[in-house]
């Protein structure tokens, strides 16, 4: 059939906007599919990470680290950062709201609490000891003290290290006639915390003069920032004589001595001992969770010993941050148990009843009057 130019013109424009109808169909089509599957990537993903901030305690800091990077491993969503400023610092900020968490080894006051603008719960998260290290040497075998002779070096009372109550706690050892230098924090502290409520229990002098708290009047000494700062200034300086939390001490490889407890027997801060001291006061721990366990009187507990805490705001001003915290708190207080399990975390696992009730703890944390733990 003959065709006119004109006729053919009008067959090759409408060609040509059918194919242009149709390759934007097919661009639109796949564009979808592409948001479709940019969609589905995010969401197996998790989405955009949630950071959280923690500050606090240097006491728990080394296993705290260790949960972090064990966490992010099942949950990269959750970028999660812990700063090691002592636990004075980690309730100033916990205060403030500056910070999503606080942590301290020493339970906040009742003055604390009361200047914090919402309740704040206690989460304990792990039993730790506070040891007595020292620098001395020629002598290899751990050094053994009795309450009182603690509470004297730390007075200044005893001046040299082969002074006679020294030795009548080491029969054998070749003590030195040489000073003793104390190394003490100066920073607010938790370990110094739970070391004076040792300390004052044990000795009325220590009670009445320098007393209890995570900051006090040193009657002799240096002082060094954070369980590293003490730790480090113990390993450089012979002579010298300090208290820091064992994982510390077994970091920078410094000897621990064995510590004379109230039934009478010198016990090493094991974490079996350091669990029975916290057997004593299961009974008696108040709902809040706030207890001081030291100077128990089990014969087989170490009578340094502590929980450390980690402080969150019972109402959660963002819903998905608070989630975020109260799932990593859950996944701590169990699974998170099992790091206690590797030598170089030394720290003692909760006990099962302190579990449950630090678990009732989280359950009760909200965000707009809603519960966070489904």
């Amino acid at each position: 059939m003959f065709t006119t130019p004109e006729t053919r013109r009008r067959r090759r424009s409408s060609s040509s906007v059918a194919f242009a109808v149709l390759l934007a169909v097919v661009l639109a089509s796949a564009a979808a599919c592409s948001g479709e599957r940019a969609d589905s990537t995010t969401a197996s993903t998790g989405g955009e990470a949630i950071r959280l901030q923690g500050a606090g305690a240097t006491f728990p800091n080394p296993l705290y680290q260790k949960w972090l990077s064990e966490y992010g491993k099942i949950n990269p969503k959750a970028k999660i950062d812990y700063l090691s400023i002592g636990s004075g610092g980690g309730i100033q900020q916990i205060q403030s709201q500056t910070v999503d968490f606080g942590a301290s080894d020493a339970p906040m006051s009742d003055e604390d609490l009361k200047k914090a603008p919402g309740e704040i719960l206690h989460i304990p998260t792990v039993l730790g000891a506070v040891v007595i290290t020292y620098n001395l040497q020629g002598v290899a075998e751990p050094l053994r003290f009795s309450p009182d002779v603690i509470a004297d070096i730390f007075l200044g009372k005893i001046k040299k290290w082969n002074d006679p109550r020294i030795a009548a706690d080491n029969p054998g050892v070749a003590l030195p006639a040489t000073d003793i230098s104390v190394v003490h924090r100066s920073d607010g502290s938790g370990t110094t915390a739970v070391f004076t409520d040792y300390l004052a229990k044990v000795s009325p002098e220590w009670k009445t003069k320098p007393g209890a708290g995570k900051s006090i009047d040193w009657p002799v000494g240096i002082g060094g920032k954070g369980n590293e700062g003490v730790s480090g200034q113990i390993k450089q300086t012979p002579n010298t004589i300090g208290y820091v939390e064992l994982a510390y001490a077994v970091q920078t490889k410094l000897p621990v001595a064995l510590v004379k407890n109230k039934s009478g027997n010198f016990i090493a801060p094991s974490l079996a001992a350091t669990t029975a001291a916290a057997a004593e006061s299961l009974p008696t721990t108040p709902p809040d969770l706030r207890v001081s366990i030291t100077d128990p009187a089990g014969a087989e507990a170490y009578p340094i010993s502590s929980y450390t805490y980690v402080l969150v705001y019972k109402e959660q001003k963002d819903a998905t941050k608070g989630k975020a915290l109260v799932d990593f708190l859950w996944w701590g207080i169990h699974e998170g148990q099992q790091v206690t399990k590797d030598p170089q975390y030394p720290y003692a696992a909760l006990p099962p009843q302190i579990v449950e009730k630090a678990s009732a703890m989280l359950n009760s944390i909200t965000s707009g009057g809603k519960t966070l733990r489904s």
